[in-house]
């Protein structure tokens, strides 16, 4: 979509009918977001595992864990409209719809999407590395916020700040790649007591670690958390929009 561009420093009441509706164009395609994808599936990981999902996975992502499994949003995608994704979201006709990346908080106009989600009627869950301010997010919204352990190499990026503005209905998230990490993980519970907070998920990295070990160690610690795995993997493996 071509855009007319005003002369520099034309007064705003000078602009022609014309150049006016082009401003406002602008204006609008900058609360655009970049998306990979939109999609359809069994939300794979939190405590509505297993129930009928729209995804809305947005593009970029400012860390690089060594685990990742989405590294194909990290660049390109679409330049969407909000009016379009919530379109492309009912089209779905489901009540959950998850907002996540990449990075999804790494685009500023994703508060206004999850806002919007909200409004609409949808239940809204929104996936973040919790190395962002989350403070601004819409109470209405879960938020999972993943805790990056060191096996990650990303954990010097934890936002600690996050956890004073976490609700009872958010959830915290650890991705586990080794003992190394779990002792870590029990740590920070503990100290942060964080299982007094909100839902505390345990997830074995894919690939990285038995389950079987992992759900061994939180039996034997008794550790009140949720251990979960990735449904979508069990089910999809790595196929993207699934």
């Amino acid at each position: 979509m071509s855009h007319i561009v005003s002369r520099r420093g034309a007064p705003a009441e000078s602009m022609s009918p014309h150049t006016a509706g082009s401003h406002v164009a602008r204006k609008i395609a900058a609360e655009d977001l970049r998306v990979t994808e939109i999609f359809l599936s069994l939300q794979g990981e939190t405590r509505t595992t297993g129930l009928p999902t729209v995804f809305v996975r947005l593009t970029g992502c400012p860390l690089r864990c060594r685990y990742c499994d989405t590294e194909y949003a990290f660049t390109g995608g679409e330049r969407m409209g909000l009016d379009d994704i919530l379109e492309r979201v009912r089209r779905h006709r489901v009540r959950h719809v998850t907002v996540t990346g990449g990075e999804p908080l790494a685009q500023r106009h994703c508060l206004v999407l999850l806002e919007r989600l909200c409004h609409t009627g949808f239940d809204v869950s929104l996936e973040t590395s919790g190395a962002l301010d989350i403070s601004a997010v819409d109470p209405r919204v879960t938020r999972v916020m993943d805790l990056k352990t060191p096996a990650s190499g990303e954990s010097s990026r934890n936002r600690f700040e996050n956890i004073a503005h976490l609700l009872p209905h958010d959830q915290v998230k650890f991705v586990v790649c080794d003992r190394e990490d779990y002792l870590w993980v029990r740590q920070v519970i503990a100290r942060r007591d964080l299982t007094a907070i909100c839902e505390v998920l345990v997830s074995p990295a894919h690939g990285r670690i038995d389950p079987t070990q992992l759900a061994e160690w939180v039996l034997e610690d008794r550790l009140p958390v949720r251990f979960q795995m990735q449904l979508h993997k069990i089910l999809w493996g790595d196929e993207p929009g699934r």
